[in-house]
């Protein structure tokens, strides 16, 4: 009998992130083979990466295609061809989504039918760099894979229940009956962290603050294991700087922009795809190529980083009115020792100290401890696994859908 697996995507604009994990009575193990398809924007020069048992390997699309519908269909075609060649013992039970926003109506994970996929269409303009790519994903694996369920599992939902105060925006009611409020993301990321510091520190139940740190930033205040307060906002712009989004910015600047001539289309690609690290440079949105760079601007972007990571914790802070734990996750935050450095530096007169040797052993493959022996609070290392809380996310459904059939 084979046996049982979800497999977990997030689909972007140019590539699918994948990853294949096996359940046993509705528990989720860690994913057997992970990868990604690559090369999807026009131009591109598609492919699969996937990690088979600590061992990466790259494989070319099967067959051809002519535009960039035609290289997602092929894409997934040639993903399910690999899946069964490498996993021929087990069998894919459903597809679960990471979906940025869920808006109002859908704090927990649903099994998306085209009532639920026409709502989500709708939050497009919320998160105009991820929803509509999340959603074509669904749309593609539903062909792809008819016969089984597609989970949407949401960014937002960590967040559902925010205090009044932290959620609310201050506009006339109007707008704010009409659904515009804060809702906060990066939710599966930090239900990971969440998840793995609870078992690990009693100062997990206590007040922590998270910060995911990649090409898309934000930090999160928890208390007993509930957000109560995180710097992403109505839209995945808000808060911390980015890759190429600019995070917190004077509503009066839009006003400028909009006054000077420019339209909403070239305001949203100036904030979503050509500002934070990659604008203030000039030169890259990669962390790692800005480390590496000794142009002044370069140097520039990087302080800048920090400085608002540092800013926006000490709000934090201030919310959870201490602090006793701090968390790094994402990209930067699992692999950057100097930016983990220099932000702890930024927070030492809460007591922060950070083991240097500790913090630079830490590489992002295990869960890390890197505070020093008379830190006043805990500092972890922790290495998120989006796919893993959707899958998880995913049995539960589909074990509560089994259960209600059978009665």
């Amino acid at each position: 009998m084979k046996e049982r697996a979800i497999l977990a995507v997030n689909a972007g604009s140019s590539s699918i992130k994948f990853a294949l994990y096996p359940v046993h009575h509705a528990l989720v193990d860690a994913a057997d083979l992970s990868g990604v398809v690559e090369g999807l924007e026009p131009g591109g020069h598609p492919s699969i990466s996937m990690d088979l048992l600590g061992k990466k390997q790259v494989f070319p699309l099967v067959g051809d295609a002519t535009d960039e519908t035609d290289r997602f269909a092929l894409a997934l075609s040639s993903l399910r061809l690999l899946l069964e060649q490498h996993s021929a013992s087990m069998k894919v039970i459903a597809v679960a989504h990471r979906i940025v926003h869920g808006g109002d109506r859908y704090a927990q994970s649903v099994i998306i039918d085209a009532t639920a996929l026409t709502y989500l269409e709708s939050l497009n303009p919320l998160a105009p760099l991820h929803q509509p790519h999340n959603l074509e994903g669904v749309v593609a694996f539903q062909k792809a894979y008819p016969d089984l369920p597609q989970i949407a599992c949401f960014d937002t939902g960590f967040h559902a229940n925010l205090p009044l105060n932290e959620r609310t925006v201050a506009l006339p009611r109007e707008l704010r009956e009409s659904g515009i409020r804060r809702y906060g993301f990066h939710g599966l990321s930090y239900r990971y962290v969440a998840g793995r510091l609870m078992q690990r520190s009693e100062q997990a139940k206590r007040r922590v603050i998270m910060a995911h740190l990649g090409n898309g930033a934000s930090a999160c205040a928890m208390f007993n294991g509930e957000s109560i307060a995180t710097t992403m906002g109505f839209s995945a712009l808000d808060g911390l700087m980015m890759g190429t989004r600019c995070g917190a910015l004077d509503p009066g600047i839009i006003l400028h922009l909009l006054q000077a001539g420019w339209d909403a289309k070239r305001i949203e690609k100036t904030l979503y795809k050509e500002s934070g690290l990659l604008g203030v440079s000039g030169i890259s949105a990669d962390m790692r190529t800005l480390r590496q760079n000794q142009e002044p601007q370069a140097k520039a972007a990087i302080d800048l980083f920090t400085y608002r990571v540092i800013r926006e914790s000490g709000a934090l802070v201030a919310c959870l009115n201490g602090v006793d734990a701090l968390a790094f996750t994402g990209g930067i935050g699992e692999h950057d020792a100097q930016l983990r450095q220099d932000v702890v530096n930024g927070l030492t007169y809460l007591g922060l100290k950070i083991d240097p040797q500790k913090n630079m052993s830490a590489r992002g493959d295990a869960i890390a401890s890197i505070h020093a022996a008379d830190s006043q609070q805990e500092i972890w290392v922790i290495p998120t696994d989006e796919g893993r809380i959707a899958a998880m996310d995913a049995a539960a459904l589909l074990s509560v859908a089994i259960t209600l059939n059978r009665d």
